[in-house]
């Protein structure tokens, strides 16, 4: 109970100072921010759309090392915890397309440019998307588990390439892109104190959340095929 308590204040604390903390040209305290060319107010949304992207990239890795596990134990236990984790990996990804597409609109002028970062996220969605159709279009138990284990895999070797490549050695619209020399400060992590300070206890406290959500969702999984069982029983 003490640390829910303590995740509460954290995620509350992160989104007070993440939107209310002013950005100025030279910071003297430590809850300003420093003025950044090229992301000005647009820069507070590092603190709420990488901690969503870093999410997406940890649920679809922990949905792929449970796949694995399935194989080769063939418990279904693992099935349903590689599920879990890809369900929460598809949510974060629809936030941090979300967030991205915010951020664009005002930074771009709209929600959608085709940037290849925005690209690559929407391939992400389209992918893991189809896992899902298979899933639901397989009624059998260990057959369904089997299939989706190795679709994982497959699909989890795009991750890498879409998020952390494909943006970086592209031109693009986004801080990171081959032709970006604006953003090298929020890109690389050299942020001042406080920004820092913010974005890792961001960081931090969104991480927490996942991981009860993972731990939440995986239970009601396996309480729901409980209780399918007991009811196709019955």
């Amino acid at each position: 109970m003490i640390w829910k308590i303590f995740l509460f204040l954290l995620l509350g604390f992160v989104s007070v100072a993440g939107i209310a903390f002013p950005i100025v040209q030279s910071p003297t305290k430590w809850y300003e921010f420093p003025f950044i060319i090229g992301l000005e107010q647009n820069a507070k949304i590092i603190f709420f759309h990488v901690p969503t992207a870093w999410l997406t990239v940890i649920a679809f890795l922990m949905s792929t090392v449970f796949s694995v596990q399935y194989l080769r134990k063939k418990n279904l236990d693992y099935d349903a915890k590689s599920y879990a984790a890809a369900q929460l990996g598809m949510i974060f990804c629809i936030l941090a397309t979300v967030t991205g597409s915010v951020w664009s609109k005002f930074a771009w002028g709209s929600f959608w440019s085709w940037d290849p970062r925005q690209t690559s996220i929407f391939a992400l969605l389209l992918i893991y998307g189809a896992w899902f159709a298979l899933r639901s279009a397989i009624e059998s138990e260990d057959k369904r588990a089997t299939l989706s284990s190795v679709y994982s895999i497959i699909a989890f070797l795009t991750v890498p390439f879409f998020i952390f490549i494909m943006p970086r050695i592209m031109t693009g619209l986004h801080p990171g892109s081959a032709d970006d020399t604006n953003a090298g400060p929020i890109v690389d992590f050299k942020m001042n104190p406080s920004m820092q300070l913010i974005f890792f206890l961001s960081m931090i406290g969104f991480t927490i959340l996942y991981f009860w959500m993972w731990n939440l969702g995986y239970k009601s999984i396996i309480l729901n095929e409980k209780i399918n069982k007991q009811l196709t029983r019955g």
